[in-house]
């Protein structure tokens, strides 16, 4: 095992599946020299070249476009937009194209495709650079969603995806990227796709989190285990496909649930999950189905109004205690 970032575990499961396949190459605005908008891919460019991490202009469309092409083509590709909030730019692309192509051709074209973006506030990038669009996919068949809250998952979740051989969109919170923990060094270390991951466990209540949800719902459960409440967390890790079997056999055990994210929580993620429990594991529930999510507006760029708008720990503790109420 070794301690990484969660931004260098994704760099350096990159750099071991480019060094493992000439093929594969990673394409996105300034993700050259100076290693992306975020500074992810940090110095893949001096090691592959300008052939293989590719330089794009800031314009998303193509930048989908390109990566899209060379899949159908067997090329697998990586296409890095910097900010989930830019998607919009090549929605059809994504959703009429890419989700599609496979169905439409009678499993003839495959779509070796990874897009890796960003998502989140906290930080004061106001309505435009601080959205959190997962939902937007999950809603649209043929493309696989992915949503890592820890840097091994980061790892291994993003080597799944470039080995998967379908459309695989990872959103990665810009909070998590400082955070550090233990990734193995397997370079063949791999998370299944629609495997969820036991957080912490607990008898009370069940609380569904992702990305940089979970680690606030830890601090919640901290927290309310200094009052005789036990939670138990559960990060799906992917939205599409989705593990209910470990979702409604935690619910089974506490009788109560609470889904956290930080999308709003209006036509977000938390209510199919929350109609999935509802809908085969209603006999298990001792009270209602709570969702903390982004209250229903535009996220602004005072801190103090940003953090009215977005979750927070004191949120998921009130929502753990009305359940169970």
């Amino acid at each position: 095992m070794a301690k990484m970032k969660f931004m260098e575990a994704i760099r350096e499961t990159i750099r071991q599946e480019m060094a493992a396949d000439p093929y594969l190459f990673l394409i996105g605005e300034d993700v050259g020299k100076y290693g992306g908008e975020q500074g992810v891919t940090g110095d893949l460019w001096y090691q592959f070249g300008d052939d293989r991490v590719r330089d794009a202009p800031i314009a998303e469309a193509a930048i989908i476009g390109c990566a899209l092409g060379a899949a159908m083509t067997g090329c697998r590709a990586i296409a890095e937009i910097p900010f989930g909030d830019f998607l919009g730019m090549c929605m059809d692309q994504i959703y009429n194209q890419a989700a599609k192509l496979r169905y439409m051709s009678g499993g003839q074209a495959r779509i070796p495709l990874v897009i890796r973006t960003t998502m989140g506030g906290y930080s004061g990038g106001a309505a435009q650079h601080s959205q959190c669009l997962p939902s937007w996919f999950v809603h649209v068949p043929g493309i696989k969603v992915v949503v890592p809250s820890m840097p091994d998952d980061a790892a291994g979740l993003l080597r799944a995806a470039l080995r998967d051989g379908n459309p695989v969109i990872i959103f990665e919170h810009r909070g998590l990227y400082p955070f550090v923990g233990e990734v193995p060094d397997d370079p063949n270390y791999m998370v299944p796709l629609g495997k969820a991951r036991l957080i912490r466990e607990g008898r009370d209540c069940t609380v569904v989190a992702t990305a940089l949800q979970v680690h606030k719902a830890l601090e919640a459960a901290e927290r309310l285990a200094a009052e005789g409440i036990e939670v138990e967390i559960i990060d799906p890790r992917t939205l599409d496909p989705l593990d209910e079997d470990a979702i409604l056999e935690s619910v089974k055990k506490t009788g109560h649930a609470v889904i956290v994210h930080e999308t709003w929580t209006v036509g977000g993620y938390g209510g199919e999950i929350a109609a999935r429990i509802a809908d085969k594991g209603i006999h298990y529930l001792d009270g209602p189905v709570k969702r903390v999510g982004a209250k229903h507006a535009p996220i602004p760029f005072s801190p103090p109004l940003e953090n009215y708008i977005l979750p927070q720990v004191e949120d998921i503790i009130q929502a753990v205690k009305a359940t169970m109420a």
